[in-house]
């Protein structure tokens, strides 16, 4: 497993799941399983910057990059290569 999903599997476990990760795939979806409401997103996201050092812009704030682990390790591998 990457160091970078990891990290955000780590981060969704312990602070939306209670520490257990029962049923938690990495192509499920934070919403449709109430993982993560609205302001979840907010400390996802500021979660991504500070970990990562990143710039979540609003129009990326959408359910393609940030509604599962492996969606959130897609989206934080283009914004480390726009980086680059």
């Amino acid at each position: 497993m990457s160091d970078t999903k990891e990290k955000v599997r780590a981060f969704i476990v312990e602070n939306f799941m209670f520490g257990n990760d029962e049923g938690l795939s990495d192509d499920t979806s934070f919403l449709e399983q109430g993982i993560i409401d609205s302001t979840g997103v907010l400390e996802l996201v500021d979660f991504l910057e500070e970990t990562f050092s990143i710039k979540v812009d609003d129009e990326e704030l959408i359910p393609e990059n940030l509604d599962s682990i492996q969606n959130l390790v897609v989206y934080l591998s283009k914004k480390q290569q726009q980086a680059a």
